[in-house]
């Protein structure tokens, strides 16, 4: 098997035909009377939204628009992510201040999106359309209307596990217009990029629209590295503009990679190990691939819905939501461990460890949505409620394998042969033995029917009440196998219990284009949750597996303004919070028995703005500081340390200008120093790599207008060529270099 690679690779000349025709018709009914002309008055009863502006979230369980929803919601419109180019959830995600990525557990490497928000892991809160999207995968942002980023506690909102808030990604939909728009791409490291969004009417009230994406190409800084993936979305609708509407769509993505396990951390700052010449060793080449012949990653998601909408009046919309979705990921990738000087002080004689890594796991989902909208008056006070029945099956299968001498079931494997790699510079043909299946396997289900209702009240113009409540009950089962004296030994554990989670806020609307409010929410993550996996025994299990134990519950606390500025064109958002989880677990190796009284607490404040400066100016930026801390931790060095890769201060910013046919545009995102090592009076010279270092990173972008038909865009990337730490594994053995300076040159078609 050879490794793929594109490096050299001649890259077949992309095209597309597409058609997009946005015209805009006003009409006006006049009289002419005595060589007079007569014009009707004229009401505007709304605005249109900014570019980048939304005035609403597509999640109708927030009642009241983003100005009156008292909790931190950003909207990340497709007009942002088309300006800057971005293909992937983690790219989009860079355009709001609080999250982080994350690389992995010592050897091991994290499979797809994998990020931090507000101190808490987050990659289990990933929604479509309201409906959990499980899987170990890299989402592509290609059939995306927007990115909904709420923070804060929001169990009432999605169930358990929302410790930080959740992502919702909103699908694109059918509409009664005949628009085409495409994107022909090019760019540094042989990456192309194709991309069509095709919406056809096809009577007075159907419609159906196509999204087709294909990416490839190399990885920036890399050697033989590449990803390549493409991906179908067809959706078809009836009943549009009419009283009752039905939509029937799907998702199909496939990617073909290189998995990427990053370099070692030798030479550079923060490095320490305790054989003093490998501290005086510098650093490795960043292009240096320590992977070989068979690393690859295979990922197929498939998505089904189906949504009816059915609006008995104006006040009253019922809907329904019907999915079935499935993915897998089948990934060999080869990561480093410990360094060895071999008895040489010859730095060419200095090899690094390396181990062979699977991901093995299918992630499925069954899930149908009954919600009711309606509007009322109760004794002369409006009030706009969210109701629904939510029934839901989500399964995850994993599969072991190993490297190691043993025997299993009588069956005797020898083991792997895993060489080392030479340290700075490691042969990408090695050919390294491909681990064998142990039958050490997890299949995990957890079962979900919850009721939940939420409600505004107009008590007058100035004050408004918000609330909610979900009600939930939930069932986890395990079945799994583990390897005791070389048998198979099958084990099986459950956890069931019902969870209520409720938010309340109240809303002071001081202007009509202005509100502060104070909000309390809380979320529970029973054990297993995010993983599926059960253990009857604490002996067999990790801290967040075991049966038996109370939900962590998380509690958050905001208090914040926003504004509606410059005749309702630019938001303005600020917000402080307080989120604090208990009933954390710490194992007591005494009485080997795990006991909950730990606690994370994260204060914070964040700042945002998003809109139009003017009618050519546009801007979304935000800022976020907080503070992490750990309380009544069994280990007197956690108590009062931080949370790990939880910077104290983020920042990002987005703007573009119009000068006629030529837009400026350009942005930059800040990160500060990510802890490590947070244990308490750690000497941090003598620990390994105890931060990634903060680092500013710059991009630009310049697009053209030919005609109504053809816009030229160049997006620069990392302008000024930054060196940067982007994630670090958890010992500090490993990283992740951000992206070097790299380009992108893009044709947009519409017609």
């Amino acid at each position: 098997m050879t490794i793929r690679s594109r490096k050299h690779h001649k890259v077949s000349h992309l095209a597309a035909l597409i058609a997009a025709a946005l015209p805009a018709v006003a009409f006006a009914q006049t009289e002419a009377a005595g060589g007079e002309l007569n014009l009707p008055e004229m009401v505007v009863t709304s605005k249109a939204e900014a570019p980048y502006k939304a005035n609403r979230s597509a999640n109708t369980k927030l009642t009241q628009p983003l100005l009156d929803t008292p909790k931190t919601i950003q909207v990340i419109k497709k007009e942002v992510l088309r300006e800057q180019g971005a293909g992937s959830l983690m790219e989009a995600l860079r355009n709001t201040p609080g999250i982080t990525m994350q690389l992995g557990e010592n050897g091991n490497t994290s499979a797809g999106d994998t990020f931090m928000m507000r101190g808490f892991s987050t990659q289990n809160s990933t929604f479509v359309d309201g409906v959990r999207d499980l899987g170990a995968v890299s989402r592509d942002v290609f059939n995306l209307e927007q990115v909904e980023v709420v923070k804060g506690a929001a169990g009432s909102d999605i169930g358990r596990g929302a410790s930080s808030g959740y992502i919702n990604l909103i699908s694109k939909l059918p509409t009664l217009t005949n628009e085409t728009f495409g994107t022909v791409g090019y760019g540094t490291a042989d990456k192309s990029n194709l991309t069509a969004d095709i919406n056809r009417q096809l009577g007075d009230n159907s419609a159906l629209r196509l999204n087709l994406m294909r990416r490839a190409g190399d990885v920036d800084g890399r050697d033989y590295v590449d990803n390549s993936s493409y991906g179908v979305a067809p959706a078809i609708a009836f009943g549009l503009d009419t009283a009752t509407r039905v939509y029937v769509y799907s998702q199909h993505v496939r990617q073909d990679n290189t998995p990427d396990g990053g370099i070692p951390t030798i030479g550079m700052q923060g490095f320490y190990n305790a054989n003093a010449a490998l501290n005086a060793g510098g650093k490795v080449d960043t292009e240096n691939y320590y992977g070989a012949k068979g690393d690859s990653e295979r990922i197929d998601g498939d998505m089904f819905s189906v949504k009816f909408e059915h609006d008995f009046n104006d006040a009253l919309t019922l809907r329904n939501l019907s999915r079935w979705g499935r993915s897998n990921n089948d990934r060999t990738l080869t990561g480093t461990n410990a360094l060895a000087t071999n008895a040489s002080a010859n730095p060419a004689d200095w090899t690094v460890a390396r181990s062979r890594q699977v991901v093995d796991q299918e992630n499925q989902i069954l899930a149908n949505q009954t919600s009711l909208n309606a509007a009322f008056d109760t004794f002369g006070l409006r009030n706009e409620l969210a109701a629904g029945l939510e029934l839901m099956s989500e399964k995850q299968t994993n599969r072991g394998y190993a490297t190691t001498a043993q025997t299993i079931n009588g069956v005797a494997y020898a083991a792997v042969p895993v060489t080392p790699a030479d340290l700075y510079n490691p042969n990408a043909h090695d050919a390294l033995g491909d681990p064998y299946k142990t039958g050490v396997n997890t299949d995990g289900e957890t079962k979900t029917a919850a009721l939940y209702v939420f409600d505004t009240l107009h008590l007058n113009e100035q004050w408004l009440l918000n609330g909610g409540v979900r009600f939930e009950h939930f069932r986890t089962e395990t079945d799994s196998a583990a390897l005791a004296s070389g048998a198979l030994v099958p084990r099986s554990a459950y956890e069931s219990g019902d969870l209520t989670s409720w938010n309340a806020g109240v809303v002071f609307k001081p202007l009509e284009n202005g509100s502060i409010y104070l909000s309390y929410a809380n979320s529970m993550t029973p054990p297993g949750s995010g993983n599926f996996n059960l253990a009857a025994t604490s002996a067999t299990s990790s801290s967040n597996e075991q049966v038996g134990l109370d939900p962590q519950e998380t509690e958050h606390v905001e208090l914040g303004t926003k504004w509606n500025l410059l005749d309702e064109r630019l938001a303005l958002t600020l917000a402080a919070y307080r989120t604090e989880n208990a009933n954390q677990v710490s194992y007591d190796s005494f009485t080997a028995t795990y006991f909950q009284e730990g606690k994370t607490r994260v204060d914070g404040v964040e700042l945002g703005v998003v809109g139009q400066l003017s009618n050519f100016w546009q801007v979304s930026a935000g800022i976020a500081h907080m503070e992490t801390k750990q309380i009544d931790q069994f280990s007197t060095s956690a108590e009062n340390s931080g949370v790990r890769w939880s910077p104290d201060l983020t920042a990002t910013l987005w703007t573009s200008y119009s000068l006629g046919d030529l837009t400026l545009g350009g942005g930059a995102r800040y990160v500060s120093e990510q802890d490590r090592v947070i244990t308490a009076g750690a000497n941090l010279a003598t620990q390994n790599m105890p931060s990634i270092p903060s680092y500013w990173v710059a991009d630009a972008m310049v697009a053209y207008r030919v005609n109504d038909n053809v816009n030229l865009r160049v997006n620069l990337y990392n302008l000024f060529d930054e060196d940067y730490i982007e994630s670090l594994n958890n010992s500090g053995a490993r990283a992740r270099l951000g992206a070097p300076r790299s380009a992108m040159f893009t044709t947009e078609l519409s017609f």
